[in-house]
């Protein structure tokens, strides 16, 4: 399947580019230290390989904040962080006098806070950039595992294809690393293609 051409990719990627600096931004103001992001990378791939193509730790459980975007084409958005390094994040966005019994208390309300922000980051980034409206889902927050919380999203589309954005990102001080993901259909995907050219045509 190929409906993206490399110019297409380039502009993408930049545009994403963009938007993950604005969520690298917002996440060292609220953990007050820096925060790295990768330059996305982006493939299209068959939706029951997702899980084979991202991260080796199968077995780990994941803290992960999830959002539904839809406009001229709908996009699922996830941030993903090791379930062991989540406490470390919210002791960061709290306030470090707290005990680990009351950052658990916190933790579903303060990374769906944390998730909103960098989600609506980069998405509100790509909108502009687009110049396109797009609406979004509140948060859900969810601790499982890669494969149930991927196949918990992509199991609600029958398309056979998706694009996946992948961008790694790093807190230094903590040397927590977390992922953003993104995947948007095979259906979804021609609508992104056109709102794409249309950006190109206007540089």
């Amino acid at each position: 399947m190929k409906l993206l051409s490399n110019l297409h990719l380039d502009a993408l990627t930049e545009i994403f580019n963009v938007g993950a600096g604005r969520a690298a931004s917002s996440l060292s103001e609220i953990v007050g230290d820096e925060v790295k992001l990768s330059v996305p990378s982006i493939e299209i791939i068959k939706s029951d390989e997702i899980d084979t193509k991202l991260l080796a730790q199968s077995d780990v459980k994941f803290s992960a904040v999830s959002q539904h975007f839809s406009g001229p084409f709908d996009a699922d958005a996830v941030l993903l962080f090791t379930e062991e390094n989540t406490l470390e994040i919210v002791r960061d966005m709290m306030g470090s006098q707290m005990s680990l019994e009351e950052l658990a208390d916190f933790e579903q309300e303060a990374m769906c806070e944390l998730g909103n922000i960098i989600l609506n980051a980069c998405l509100s980034s790509m909108a502009d950039m687009l110049d396109i409206s797009m609406d979004s889902s509140l948060p859900s927050y969810t601790v499982e595992s890669l494969h149930d919380i991927l196949h918990r999203i992509t199991d609600n589309s029958e398309q056979p294809y998706i694009l996946l954005l992948h961008i790694d990102l790093a807190i230094e001080k903590r040397h927590t690393e977390g992922h953003l993901i993104f995947l948007l259909s095979s259906t979804s995907l021609g609508s992104l293609v056109v709102q794409i050219q249309r950006f190109i045509d206007g540089l």
